[in-house]
């Protein structure tokens, strides 16, 4: 994907609970997340309601195992971020940052620290005409200290707006879901790469952003 206008997000970051009733977690580092940090704007809410079935390619944990959509091709880990659109037009990306500074994305698949993008739709093969991005951890040796995900839109294209985005987090059996609105920006800010404008936060902003340490 390009990387270039970002874009009006409002955000709503749900932390969902672990293994729901009758459904097993896979195997997991222990793990735990701390300082769990939204960005401007972003409203933190808690809970896991298992909705049935796990659905394909909705970036949620349906039946609250702690995996993201588990069984759709999709690898997981013991840390996962997945985002979903649906079959909008719309061109979005997910960064994630490493505690080591390092950042995974389109044009850095994969980090010394063992994050790895392993899918990048449209685009590539095992799509099946959705849109999602999906970032895992291999292996158990999971490197601790901080971590950053964000999430922007890189062109809307002829999409209707906003465009609705379902961003997910996978810490060990624990999941982070997030709902997300994405416009263009407009103005002379909207080119910026940096931190959104005091303007611009709250409701309206360029992008959106949550951390967590481990």
């Amino acid at each position: 994907m390009r990387v270039s206008v970002f874009a009006t997000v409002s955000l709503v970051l749900a932390m969902a609970c672990g293994p729901g009733k009758g459904a097993d977690a896979p195997e997991t580092a222990n793990l735990t997340e701390k300082n769990v940090t939204p960005g401007d704007g972003v409203d933190l809410q808690v809970g896991c309601t298992p909705s049935g079935p796990e659905l394909c390619f909705n970036a949620v944990d349906d039946n609250c195992n702690g995996v993201i959509d588990e069984g759709c091709g999709i690898t997981t880990g013991v840390l996962q971020f997945t985002v979903a659109w649906g079959d909008s037009p719309a061109d979005v990306d997910l960064i994630v940052t490493d505690p080591n500074g390092e950042r995974v994305d389109e044009t850095s698949r994969a980090s010394k620290g063992g994050l790895h993008l392993d899918k990048d739709c449209p685009g590539e093969n095992g799509c099946h005409g959705q849109n999602i991005e999906n970032i895992f951890m291999e292996g158990l040796d999971v490197p601790r200290g901080k971590y950053t995900v964000e999430v922007r839109l890189v062109d809307a294209k002829s999409a209707s707006l906003p465009v609705k985005v379902r961003v997910s987090a996978r810490v060990g059996n624990h999941t982070f879901g997030t709902t997300v609105n994405l416009s263009p920006p407009s103005g002379p800010s909207a080119s910026a790469a940096g931190s959104p404008s005091p303007g611009e936060r709250g409701a309206s902003s360029s992008r959106r952003s949550f951390s967590f340490e481990l």
